[in-house]
């Protein structure tokens, strides 16, 4: 009888051990996903109001000042209008910076991001005449690129770069013939004659065509304005100038839309006078991608058709 109280004892003894085991485990698990938890509440909170992303603030001597424009120019790409005018007004705040550059490597994009950009460069380059502002251009300086180059002193490109393309594009699709072919029928109730303008399934109104038109040859002429301000008399007389028509570097040159041939290093060194250079662009830190997955999961767990107009 005494054996068989000892092994319940020694049963229950165990049993209490390993409950009280599993629970110091459940607590310590619980605390580290805290902690994890409050690791990322606190670097999403730093990306946000992280005061030391201007990286003039980490430079000493002089230098001359870079700011990169690479790739789709749009709200939702490293090259929007937010990013790129915020690293402008850095290049041109630090007093360290005796000028600034503009790296482009772009087909164009958004007019209106470009056009930001474009203003910002003018708004800028007027608060400090002392500072010049000079353009080079690496493989494309095209359309929307090229509306924001025209806004810098001077224009540098490979003789090999492709420059120009100032002109508008708005595409899109028209399925209506193929409907008809499979028997298919459109259903649209729309408040608004003209809202169903853009519908690919819809036969293109003659009116909303001419209206279209009407609008984007508006912003072409926009883009034509901004390129005789910024250009000048430097641009020569060509009957194909303001047609969408590319050229390289060196035919660039000879027509005005460009003024030399010369690489980054060289405008540096030679042209501003300061061949130690400071990338200024706006990147990502650890911080702010950590945030954006968690922002992105976090949103996951609850949870194209016509782009628009395009400098082209």
């Amino acid at each position: 009888m005494s054996d068989e109280i000892n092994w319940e004892k020694q049963a229950l003894e165990s049993l209490l051990n390993e409950n009280l085991k599993d629970k110091r485990s459940e607590r310590r698990w619980r605390t580290l996903w805290r902690v994890i938890w409050l690791g990322v509440f606190l670097l999403a909170i730093y990306a946000i109001f992280n005061p030391f992303k201007s990286k003039s603030s980490t430079v000493l001597g002089k230098h001359t000042a870079v700011v990169n424009i690479y790739g789709e120019i749009a709200s939702n790409t490293p090259s929007n209008a937010s990013d790129i005018n915020a690293a402008l007004q850095s290049a041109f705040e630090s007093p360290d910076s005796v000028g600034v550059i503009v790296k482009i490597n772009s087909p164009g994009g958004s007019p209106v991001q470009a056009g930001m950009i474009h203003d910002e460069i003018l708004r800028l380059r007027q608060e400090y005449p002392k500072k010049p502002l000079y353009v080079v251009v690496e493989e494309i300086c095209a359309s929307g690129g090229y509306y924001i180059a025209v806004a810098g002193e001077k224009i540098y490109v490979d003789k090999a770069s492709l420059v120009g393309s100032i002109g508008v594009i708005m595409s899109g699709f028209g399925f209506q013939g193929l409907m008809d072919k499979l028997g298919v029928e459109r259903r649209v109730i729309t408040a608004g004659e003209n809202k169903d303008m853009l519908d690919p399934f819809v036969k293109q109104n003659p009116k909303n065509r001419e209206a279209l038109q009407e609008m984007i040859n508006e912003v072409h002429q926009q883009f034509i304005d901004v390129v005789k301000q910024g250009r000048g008399d430097r641009l020569k007389p060509n009957p194909d100038l303001f047609t969408g028509m590319v050229w390289n570097g060196a035919r660039s040159v000879e027509l005005g839309i460009a003024d030399e041939i010369g690489t980054i290093s060289h405008v540096a060194k030679d042209v501003i006078g300061e061949k130690e250079m400071v990338d200024y662009s706006q990147t990502e830190n650890v911080a702010e991608r950590i945030a954006k997955r968690f922002g992105a999961s976090f949103g996951a767990s609850f949870g194209s058709s016509l782009k628009g107009i395009a400098l082209q």
